[in-house]
């Protein structure tokens, strides 16, 4: 199995947190489109024919394009890569470009999936934020969606932003859970360099929230979405019983994915690839017939360090079994001789041949995560 992402950079304004390569200059949407359509083509024989599982439309602001033009490109990649009798196929949207009738005529190009950007219900962190819509305008996507004919919709909140509270928190969940949504992305706010964030915190204008609060948000989200009959599959993302994301999965599972667009990666388990972050330099130099792209080659070493980075990441956790037999004995052994005092913390724990991080183990991750791979 195989996935394809696409890129769509485009957007009416910056989030304050966000450090995805996008820009607010719309003008070259219809030749970025193009473009896409010929990198496709291009590149047709990069899934070495495995079948394509998953596709999704990510950004940027990929509501900007209309439904006859996500038509246009999904008929392409079916013209150039082998699909799958169901795939998965996902759309992100942001609620203040959501019009009547859209959700309708994006089933009817081939979505099955919408992945809707709410971030949160109260209008004015969403303004912090940096967000173009308001709580209003978030139910009323909400309602079109269900009512134009896609169930498997999935919500995005973010939660540790400064000044907010755990009430505040339980609240945008339960306004979330309001309506039928079967998968739920929680993010914690990273501030990250180079976005107005960024600069705010360096400036001493912004103060993160501490890690005592930050914890507790975490296990809130956690209780709420299992009342409410979600699994939390992976660190941030929840949902209900069938709904669990292929695509996302995929990543963490290491298979093989395209990335088409500018910023766009690649992986096909032996290199990552990621295209030039420029729209006028990605379409120049597909106009011309080049990929403008950077390759990294993996070595088994490194592979297994994003296996190990990932997988720990999900409720599936790392299968001792495929450690073995994919890779060697020597990193199997490492990796049970090192997780006995997790297990003996109560930080993680051994499930069908499987090490699985526990409730507690999930709020240090990063730190377990990172102890696991530094010394290979």
């Amino acid at each position: 199995m195989a996935g394809i992402y696409i890129h769509i950079p485009f957007c009416k304004s910056f989030c304050n947190y966000c450090d995805f390569y996008s820009i607010t200059d719309n003008s070259l949407k219809e030749a970025l489109v193009q473009s896409v359509i010929r990198e496709a083509s291009l590149r047709s024989s990069y899934l070495e024919n495995e079948t394509v599982e998953t596709v999704y439309f990510g950004g940027g602001t990929p509501s900007l394009l209309e439904p006859a033009t996500v038509s246009a490109l999904l008929s392409v990649l079916r013209k150039n890569f082998s699909f799958a009798a169901d795939p998965e196929i996902t759309f992100e949207v942001n609620p203040d470009d959501v019009y009547k009738g859209q959700f309708r005529a994006l089933k009817k190009a081939g979505i099955n999936r919408i992945s809707l950007g709410l971030q949160s219900w109260d209008d004015k962190r969403l303004r912090y934020l940096g967000r173009r819509h308001d709580a209003a305008q978030s139910a009323r996507a909400l309602g079109l969606v269900f009512s134009e004919g896609i169930s498997n919709v999935s919500a995005d909140l973010i939660y540790g932003v400064p000044g907010m509270t755990a009430a505040d928190l339980a609240d945008d969940l339960e306004k979330t859970f309001a309506f039928p949504v079967t998968h739920l992305s929680a993010y914690h706010l990273t501030v990250e360099n180079g976005t107005k964030f960024g600069r705010m915190k360096q400036s001493g204008k912004l103060e993160e929230i501490d890690e005592e609060t930050s914890a507790s948000m975490f296990s809130l989200v956690g209780r709420v979405c299992s009342e409410h009959g979600f699994v939390q599959y992976e660190i941030s993302n929840f949902a209900k019983e069938g709904f669990i994301s292929r695509h996302n999965s995929s990543y963490w599972k290491q298979v093989p994915y395209l990335g088409l667009g500018p910023a766009a990666h690649s992986f096909d388990r032996r290199s990552r690839q990621w295209n030039v972050g420029n729209v006028r330099k990605y379409i120049k130099a597909i106009d011309s017939g080049e990929i403008p792209c950077r390759r990294e080659e993996l070595d088994k070493t490194r592979v297994f360090i994003e296996y190990v980075m990932t997988s720990l990441r999900t409720m599936w956790g790392i299968d001792l079994t495929h450690v073995e037999e994919f890779y060697d004995k020597e990193l199997h052994d490492y990796l049970v001789n090192l997780s006995g005092k997790y297990i003996r913390y109560g930080l993680m724990k051994r499930e069908k041949n499987a090490l699985v991080l526990t409730d507690q183990g999930r709020m240090i991750s990063d730190n377990i995560i990172r102890e696991l791979v530094e010394n290979l």
